[in-house]
């Protein structure tokens, strides 16, 4: 789960499902009661219909999180918790060393956390450009990058465009976040 909807549906999914929610954040939902056997098997159905998986081991519920934490910090934080490295984010929220987190997620993804984090950053400086509220200096220091030419450089090595011609797309090619 990625975004407040997502958060939604897998709300009304679980009421569906008879099942009473404690608690339900992003990447996370926890029940009254554990389920058994059978009505684990049904979530998994309906939250892939969905668009979700269920994830059940440590690992991958670790990765999930680092996910979801990356998410947050990028999309949802807004100006607030600009200063704060994401490394640091990521191990004071989890509580496990950078290195194996980084190690982990690597292994599993196919990716570094670094090159995700660029991702999420690349699709939220678009969705930030196509509001055209912002300027690109504002949206550099929302996102933390140390210019906007460190901004525009990477921009232009994930995307092939810099953010001004990508402004002038009329058909701009954004992802959901649960596809970046």
């Amino acid at each position: 789960m990625v975004c407040k909807r997502c958060l939604k549906v897998v709300k009304e999914e679980f009421d569906k499902l008879g099942l009473e929610i404690d608690d339900i954040e992003l990447g996370k939902v926890s029940v009254s009661s554990e389920p058994d056997n059978k009505k684990t098997e049904e979530i998994r159905h309906v939250l892939l219909e969905n668009g979700f998986e269920l994830i059940d081991d440590r690992k991958s519920r670790l990765i999930d999180n680092i996910k979801t934490l990356i998410i947050e910090k990028v999309h949802y934080s807004g100006d607030e918790q600009r200063p704060v490295n994401t490394s640091e984010y990521i191990t004071s929220r989890l509580g496990y060393d950078y290195s194996y987190l980084s190690s982990l997620f690597s292994s599993v993804e196919g990716i570094t956390i670094e090159k995700y984090i660029i991702n999420q950053k690349t699709e939220k400086i678009k969705e930030l450009l196509i509001y055209d509220e912002q300027s690109l200096k504002e949206i550099a220091w929302q996102l933390g990058y140390s210019s906007v030419q460190h901004l525009s450089n990477q921009f232009k090595k994930v995307t092939g465009l810099s953010p001004s011609h990508f402004k002038k797309l009329k058909d701009k090619k954004r992802k959901a976040l649960d596809e970046v």
